[in-house]
Order: C-alpha cells, then sequence, then structure tokens
C-alpha cells in the first residue's frame, strides 16, 4: 500500500507560500497529487481580490485554478474538462459562500490592500495580535476541508451540455498562446467564477496568464510579478473597453444561468471585442 498522503496545514502553507491564491491553489493540488510550481506562484497575483484590488477572494481564483488542473487531468476530452472546471468553480463559490456570506475580498477584509498606508496598518495589526488571530489565517483553516470537498462534489458531478461548452477566460488565454492544459486551468473563472457575475473572469485570466510566463522566465521573482508593467496594461486596456466597469454581470447586461446560456452568448459574439482587446496586450 502507499504511504498516506502528507497532511498539509492550511495556516502553515499559507505563511510559506505568502498569498491565499498561492496558498489554496497549492493545498488542493495536493489532495489531487498534482504539482504545479510556476502556476501556482503565479497566482500570487490574484491575492487580494486579484492583484489587490479587492474582488473576490483570492482563496477562491486559486481554488479555480486548481480544480480547472485536476479537471484537465481527470478528463480527457477537453469539452467535459471545461464544463467540469466551470461546475467544479460552482461549486467553491457556493462552498465559499455559505462560509463568509460574501466573496470579495474587501468586503471580508475590510482592507483596501491597494492602498499602501492602509496594507501597511493592517499587517501592523496582524504582527502584533499574532497571525493566528488573522482573519485570513482562520478563514483559509476553517474552509480548506470545505473547498476540497466542493472540489471533490464538483469534479465529479455529472454534465451535460447541449453545445461544446465554451469559458471566456479559456479563449482569451489560447488567444495569448496557452496551452490546452493551461485553458482548462482557467476555465472555471468563467462569468466572473463559476457564472457568479462578479469581477470578469477574461480579465483575471490574462493577468494569470501574463504573470506565469514571467515567473517561468524569472523563475518565480514575487516583485517584478507584483510591480508588473503588463498586469497595469490590461487593466488600463480592460478599463477603456468597458468604462471601468469590472463586474462581468454588468459588462454583459445578464448573469448566466448555464454553461449553455454562456456558450451561446460567446458563440454569438458576446464579449468578442474585449476578450481580443485583452488578448493583444
Amino acid at each position: 500500500m502507499p504511504p498516506p498522503k502528507e497532511k498539509l496545514s492550511p495556516r502553515k502553507t499559507f505563511w510559506n507560500d505568502g498569498a491565499c491564491s498561492h496558498a489554496m491553489f497549492h493545498l488542493i493540488n495536493h489532495e489531487f497529487d498534482n504539482s504545479k510550481v510556476n502556476e501556482e506562484k503565479a497566482a500570487d497575483i490574484m491575492a487580494g481580490g486579484l492583484a489587490q484590488k479587492g474582488y473576490q477572494c483570492g482563496m477562491l481564483w486559486g481554488g479555480a485554478l486548481a480544480v480547472g488542473t485536476e479537471s484537465y487531468r481527470r478528463y480527457k476530452d477537453k469539452d467535459e474538462a471545461t464544463a467540469s472546471a466551470i461546475i467544479a468553480s460552482q461549486h467553491l463559490i457556493e462552498s465559499f459562500s455559505d462560509r463568509t456570506k460574501a466573496v470579495n475580498c474587501r468586503e471580508i477584509t475590510g482592507v483596501d490592500f491597494g492602498n499602501k498606508l492602509e496594507f501597511a496598518i493592517s499587517m501592523i495589526k496582524t504582527i502584533l495580535r499574532g497571525f493566528v488571530f488573522s482573519p485570513c489565517f482562520n478563514l483559509i483553516a476553517k474552509w480548506t476541508p470545505e473547498a476540497i470537498q466542493a472540489a471533490k462534489n464538483g469534479l465529479d458531478s455529472k454534465h451535460e451540455q447541449q453545445a461544446s461548452p465554451l469559458s471566456c477566460s479559456s479563449e482569451v488565454v489560447k488567444k495569448m498562446g496557452a496551452s490546452n492544459e493551461e485553458a482548462t486551468m482557467v476555465a472555471g473563472f468563467a462569468g466572473g467564477i463559476g457564472l457568479s457575475g462578479n469581477a470578469c473572469g477574461a480579465l483575471a485570466a490574462a493577468i494569470w496568464f501574463k504573470t506565469l510566463k514571467l515567473a517561468k522566465e524569472n523563475n518565480g521573482d514575487a516583485a517584478e510579478m507584483f510591480d508588473n508593467q503588463d498586469v497595469r496594461n490590461l487593466f488600463t486596456a480592460f478599463n477603456n473597453h468597458t468604462k471601468s466597469e469590472v463586474f462581468c454581470s454588468k459588462i454583459c447586461g445578464k448573469q448566466f444561468k448555464s454553461i449553455d446560456e454562456h456558450t451561446v452568448y460567446l458563440k454569438n459574439g458576446g464579449c468578442e471585442k474585449l476578450i481580443e482587446t485583452l488578448a493583444t496586450q
């Protein structure tokens, strides 16, 4: 019999990895025996609610990447893998919402991580009272077993679509040169993670893929990742195109009720110009 799987401490993993998004990606990858060092490091940029902008919690972005990773490994058919990644991400966001009653980093932490002074004060408070009492460290400790179970339930779910499923997030990274595996990894970002209508999944996918390229080129230098002109260019182009609207449901004028509905929207040209704008930065 194989030796029992090493049990990881969510708090220790968070401490070692330095970002909630990276830590959750690693924790779920570990559960499924997947190893993605550069991909996990690139997920650092998702912390603080997507490049510290306060949108969906980094744990959700990291979790979605992990279920996309496992979905690609588990399902040989790319359509099945795409659908599975989206459905598993829906399970993750439902589980997270049940735990926190919110999905956005700024609502959960009460901190604007993009404000350097506010971020510094938050870190000082966390250090003074001890990381063990940090809301984010406590959240990852409590949610990790629930996230793993939600991931398993979602990946095991049966899914039937009328047409070959599309994900806006997969489409943008494919145009940027991503492999089939990388495109599947981000598939669950679709529609604001699991079609939830939150901050744009295509934008997040483009940011992660740009950062992944940097991680591969620079052995995962975190300082360069966060001080990244490519990412700033993506945000500028995105805001110019959407008039600074970030939420998928508002950009598209609807929240998608199913993978089929999202697929039909994309096939009919929905977000085509936005995807092209992001992919060409």
